[in-house]
């Protein structure tokens, strides 16, 4: 829950990490609700490539016309301002070999929905829907700095596929085959 970081914008991580998703892959999209609201999505891509490239067309341009890209000293942008960064210097990783792992998926719950199997069921949704749809493999992203999470997606069978930058800015890309 990053209410409390994000106050001066709600909405700066969901427009990048959400909405998309719901808007071109409503299929791929899982939201969990419990007694208190939403806590939780998984979401996913069937094809990277053409995800992100009309991403890149269609839903980027808008977002860089209304949340201008922050100018100083980046030490001192607020969480919201760093978010509208990334909207101006987008993220488009696709780790090799591409052909083997050409979907792409993510996954947020809040703590009070964790360690209780929604988040394993919820990727196992979403990748069973990929493989439906053909997929041979998915691909996704982690924090190097989250480590329960990478013990989680390998408890999944996903592998590291590749490695990019270090400390809490670095990222592991993991992947699984379907």
């Amino acid at each position: 829950d990053g209410e409390p970081f994000y106050r001066e914008d709600p909405d700066a991580l969901g427009r990048l990490f959400v909405g998309p998703y719901l808007a071109y892959e409503p299929d791929l999209s899982h939201i969990l609700e419990d007694d208190q609201g939403i806590c939780g999505y998984a979401l996913g891509a069937l094809d990277s490539k053409t995800f992100f490239a009309r991403y890149e067309k269609e839903w980027r341009p808008d977002l860089c016309a209304r949340f201008p890209m922050p100018t100083g000293d980046p030490n001192q942008w607020t969480r919201s301002q760093m978010v509208h960064s990334w909207y101006h210097s987008p993220d488009y990783t696709m780790p090799e070999p591409y052909a083997e792992y050409p979907s792409h998926l993510h996954i947020d719950l809040l703590e009070r929905a964790q360690g209780r199997g929604y988040g394993r069921r919820m990727i196992d949704m979403v990748m069973a829907a990929l493989r439906q749809r053909g997929s041979p493999g998915a691909h996704l992203g982690v924090s190097m700095m989250n480590a329960p999470a990478f013990g989680f997606y390998q408890r999944l069978c996903f592998k590291e596929l590749l490695r990019v930058g270090e400390g809490q800015d670095g990222c592991v890309y993991m992947g699984k085959k379907l």
